[in-house]
């Protein structure tokens, strides 16, 4: 379903060994960004009900269900460069993506 790169869990590792030790990785897609959809990485405490719960690489990611459409096959890597460090996304059902990279479109 979701991949990530080995620098994508390196520095999700990072980031989460700053947070409390019950903290999640949450991925989500929301409405909005250049391109009409943009993916939100965070860190939560909480599982609803309806979330999906994975373990990927020792990471626990939670996934709500409106996102789950949106990110099959999705592949999540990790680079920095010039500007500085992000995620890069690679997602097979993007129609069409957003020079920013985060932002991304399905046709229906």
């Amino acid at each position: 379903m979701i991949h990530f790169s080995p620098t994508a869990i390196n520095e999700i590792g990072r980031l989460k060994s700053k947070q409390p030790s019950d903290t999640l990785f949450r991925l989500r897609v929301k409405s909005g960004g250049c391109a009409d959809l943009f993916y939100d990485l965070a860190f939560d405490t909480t599982v609803q009900s309806q979330d999906q719960v994975l373990e990927l690489h020792d990471i626990r990611v939670i996934i709500d269900p409106e996102s789950i459409n949106y990110i099959n096959g999705l592949s999540i890597d990790y680079s920095e460069d010039l500007m500085g460090g992000g995620f890069r996304f690679h997602n097979p059902q993007a129609t069409s993506t957003c020079s920013c990279g985060n932002s991304f479109s399905i046709s229906q």
